[in-house]
């Protein structure tokens, strides 16, 4: 697949580059060119990515950045089997529990949710940061929900981490995912506190909230390319359609008078 000139491979995180240089040097360069490539298009394109992905795992399989950034492509692509394989092969390779959360995910994508609250108790948990716990129990929140236990998905969310005043790049995820459980529970008004809570701390834009709050707000938005087409159309135009409407109006009942006298 054709990458940009201007992509160098220098833009990967250094601790990708060090995996890196258990290769030769130009099968290296074109390894990290092609996951710049991932990185880069994974959220807007993931079709793409995936593409890119495909042949770095096919360059350098033995490489556990690669085949995290495999797993990342499939599951962005909702593969969720391939995207478990690519993950467990990664974790086999470094020992880290970093992937579990999105693993357990990947049991919820494949329709296996118990499985994914089995993992959520398990002793990985433990080893992961707090980013990786909060996600971890979003995805056991997420569980309990498929399989409809919306208020043990409640429970499982109410934490510290939700309880904080403190905003966290996990905040505006946490608080969301604890608003849409809480209104499908049928509890509105907590809900509607909970998105308001969530627009507060969303200061990238990464959830919809604001436009959830103004839903329950009864809010509605004007489509402004409407009012501007509108606003394009001068008012002696609008006067000049108004009269040509009244001219045609006349004369269709003139020729209406017209038949009545040939009756």
């Amino acid at each position: 697949m054709p990458i940009p000139d201007d992509v160098t491979g220098e833009e990967i995180d250094a601790d990708v580059r060090q995996e890196l240089q258990s290769l030769p040097k130009g099968l290296a360069e074109d390894v990290a060119r092609n996951l710049v490539m991932v990185a880069k298009l994974i959220d807007e394109d993931p079709e793409q990515a995936y593409g890119y992905s495909r042949v770095a795992l096919r360059l350098a399989s033995r490489v556990a950045a690669v085949r995290e950034a495999a797993g990342f492509a499939a599951y962005a692509n909702q593969k969720y089997s391939e995207a478990l394989a690519e993950f467990r092969a990664a974790r086999r390779m470094t020992g880290s529990a970093e992937l579990w959360p999105v693993m357990a995910d990947c049991e919820r994508g494949l329709g296996r949710p118990e499985k994914a609250l089995d993992m959520a108790g398990g002793p990985e948990v433990q080893k992961l940061d707090k980013a990786g716990q909060v996600e971890m129990r979003l995805v056991a929140a997420g569980a309990r929900r498929d399989m409809g236990q919306l208020d043990a998905a409640i429970v499982t969310l109410q934490s510290p981490e939700l309880a904080s005043n403190s905003v966290q790049p996990w905040t505006a995820r946490l608080r969301y995912a604890y608003a849409d459980a809480l209104l499908a529970a049928g509890r509105e008004g907590e809900a509607r506190e909970w998105f308001a809570k969530t627009a507060e701390a969303d200061r990238d834009g990464s959830t919809d909230a604001s436009d959830r709050l103004a839903e329950m707000d009864g809010v509605e938005f004007v489509d402004a390319f409407d009012e501007e087409a509108d606003a394009d159309v001068p008012p002696a135009a609008e006067a000049e359609k108004d009269q040509d409407t009244d001219t045609d109006t006349d004369t269709d009942t003139d020729t209406d008078s017209d038949s009545d006298d040939d009756r």
